[in-house]
């Protein structure tokens, strides 16, 4: 539970950054985000399916996989997505000084004019934080599936699902070949288990 729902000693160290997005009067709805695109091997099956449930979701793009793939970010875009800010070489936070790490996340913004930002790995130091958050939205995430880990399994991915969504849930898959594997059957039994509760989908 400490990685799948960051507890709140975690999202304490993050003072002003997006973990959850609850709302009142907009209950039961979730909001789908994929990390680490786009990639020829992945994205085209992602978008297929998220088109076969009629669901939107936020894709958090690695700049340099933009650059190697720039008729896939505009088809991302075409079917009606939000594309937002992963940096440029998908950086981790520790031992990077933090004009340097906001350089990098510029040079991923000139293409995705998002103004949203999301750390890889989740890590960011002190100094980072404040120097993005004088020009970025910066998000979390509430539920982390971890279609990432070679320990985890497509049927436990699916069970983090059914088990820490909730209203607001900003949930994590990754747009990436270590999580392909998994996706074919976690990401179509997770939207239609997600429909089925009554969640809706909302772009962040």
């Amino acid at each position: 539970m400490f990685i799948e729902r960051p507890p709140q000693i975690f999202r304490r160290l993050f003072p002003g950054v997006l973990f959850r997005k609850e709302s009142d009067e907009n209950p039961g709805v979730v909001y789908l985000t994929f990390d680490d695109g786009p990639i020829p091997e992945v994205t085209p099956w992602v978008l297929d399916t998220l088109d076969r449930f009629g669901v939107k979701a936020t894709f958090f793009m690695v700049g340099q996989n933009i650059e190697r793939n720039p008729l896939l970010f505009e088809e991302v875009k075409r079917r009606g997505h939000k594309v937002a800010n992963h940096s440029l070489h998908h950086i981790r936070g520790f031992n990077i000084k933090a004009d340097d790490y906001l350089k990098d996340v510029d040079a991923c913004e000139k293409y995705t004019q998002s103004g949203i930002y999301r750390p890889p790995h989740g890590i960011l130091t002190p100094s980072q934080r404040k120097a993005l958050q004088e020009k970025y939205e910066l998000v979390m995430f509430d539920l982390v599936t971890r279609d990432y880990s070679k320990r985890v399994s497509a049927k436990d991915v699916f069970k983090n699902i059914r088990r820490y969504a909730r209203n607001g849930s900003i949930i994590v898959f990754h747009d990436s070949l270590k999580s392909f594997e998994k996706l074919k059957t976690a990401l179509p039994d997770s939207l239609s288990f997600l429909l089925s509760e009554g969640f809706r989908f909302a772009l962040l």
